[in-house]
């Protein structure tokens, strides 16, 4: 998994409210179990004409905002079904971090699991970054992970709170497989005593 550090980069407003799972990544992309090559299809049905034109108007399609790394949107992001493609296809999109005032439980801990930064706003910073947000590609915010900020381009720094071992993981790189990695010193240790004791098993 990619470390996440600091980030400084393009944010695209989003301000619908409950953008569930399925409107990140349509069903009938979920056939695969690779991580890549889902970001040409997320929010699909948002992005994309029944005959696979682009729809102008939306934020991603908007030549300011394709390579938007940063999400600015509305509260209850993530809701719906516990599909693990939603962050697959955000990561794979190029967006390392998403603000709102809520995330549902299931899509804010696949975040953390995918190298994803899912901040928790209250909803006057959210409108505040959102603001910032619909200045452009010029207007960058920055994410500061180890010192818990995010900066608009005006220079506005707002703290935000993050659970230390999630915080450890993502600045590390590491998911679910690095964590256990971490301990492979121990798990050696303990195999070679149990083969010692138990050589029968």
């Amino acid at each position: 998994m990619e470390k996440f550090n600091k980030l400084t980069g393009i944010a695209a407003p989003m301000p619908l409210v409950n953008i569930d799972t399925d409107m990140i990544i349509p069903k009938q992309f979920l056939k695969t179990i690779a991580r890549t090559g889902l970001g040409v299809n997320l929010f699909d049905e948002m992005r994309y004409t029944q005959d696979g034109a682009e729809i102008a108007d939306f934020v991603l399609n908007q030549p300011a905002y394709r390579s938007a790394e940063i999400l600015i949107a509305g509260e209850n992001f993530g809701c719906g079904s516990s599909r693990e493609h939603a962050p697959w296809a955000l990561l794979d999109f190029g967006i390392r971090c998403v603000i709102s005032t809520s995330f549902a439980d299931i899509f804010y801990n696949n975040c953390f699991k995918n190298g994803i930064l899912p901040i928790v706003m209250p909803q006057e910073v959210v409108d505040t970054l959102m603001a910032d947000a619909r200045k452009g590609a010029n207007a960058r915010q920055t994410i500061d992970l180890v010192e818990q900020t995010v900066t608009t381009s005006d220079g506005q720094v707002f703290p935000f709170d993050v659970d230390a071992h999630r915080k450890h993981c993502l600045l590390n790189g590491l998911d679910d497989i690095g964590l256990t990695l971490e301990k492979a010193a121990s798990i050696d240790s303990f195999e070679q005593r149990a083969q010692a004791q138990r050589p029968w098993a």
